[in-house]
């Protein structure tokens, strides 16, 4: 019988995984929108954003993509854009307090560090990313950040998940990444040779893949994190 591979590090997504924007998107976005003498509602935009999520097709994370996306979101809100809109919401989220950290986040982080587990981020995100997590109180937990703007890649091609490993020094097989997107975190870590599992927040598990909260990732640490 072939044992498990010890994990030895663990990597996480960021949005979604770690922190959400607070109160939501569209609220965000509607506060930028009533600096400009705009009413809009917040509902709406969360679903103008979401449909205009769902149809992102080669998303590169660059200010030209969000522009796009924040435009389709305020259609038939606001168009065109005024000057100085996009700038205004760009900046919006990069500050701390319209994010939210979840609350088995800290813990979770905390316990891994004692437990002797390394800690890491793999996320399709910016420039904005850093100085957001330094902000949050955040990045002196981690290790290594692998951000797709700085990498070149994004998820879910397995060259960034390839270049955490690298930055561990370790063989990806000891590695187990955590995200909340199927496509992007499990397959794309599976294909760099990393163990990976699913977040869903509050559902019951449907697999030994989907957890419910970061808690449940230590049934994955075996030796490592016990």
């Amino acid at each position: 019988m072939v044992s498990p591979v010890r994990i030895e590090a663990v990597t996480f997504d960021v949005g979604g995984t770690l922190i959400e924007p607070w109160p939501s998107v569209g609220a965000v976005y509607a506060e930028v929108a009533s600096r400009f003498g705009v009413r809009a509602d917040p509902d709406l935009l969360n679903r103008q954003f979401a449909a205009a999520w769902r149809a992102r097709r080669g998303f590169d994370y660059s200010q030209a993509a969000w522009l796009d996306l924040v435009a389709c979101s305020f259609a038939g809100i606001i168009e065109p854009l005024p000057n100085g809109f996009f700038d205004a919401v760009y900046a919006q989220f990069a500050r701390p307090e319209v994010w939210r950290i979840f609350e088995d986040v800290v813990p979770t982080l905390e316990r891994l560090r004692r437990q002797g587990v390394r800690v890491g981020i793999v996320s399709n995100w910016d420039e904005r990313l850093e100085p957001l997590l330094e902000a949050l109180n955040l990045r002196h937990c981690f290790e290594v950040v692998a951000v797709s703007f700085r990498v070149g890649h994004t998820k879910p091609a397995p060259e960034i998940f390839q270049y955490a490993a690298q930055r561990f020094g370790l063989p990806p097989a000891a590695m187990l990444h955590l995200g909340d997107s199927q496509l992007e975190d499990l397959v794309g870590a599976r294909s760099a040779g990393m163990q990976a599992r699913l977040i869903h927040r509050g559902e019951a598990p449907a697999a030994h893949e989907r957890l419910r909260n970061l808690g449940d990732l230590f049934m994955d640490l075996g030796p490592a994190g016990g």
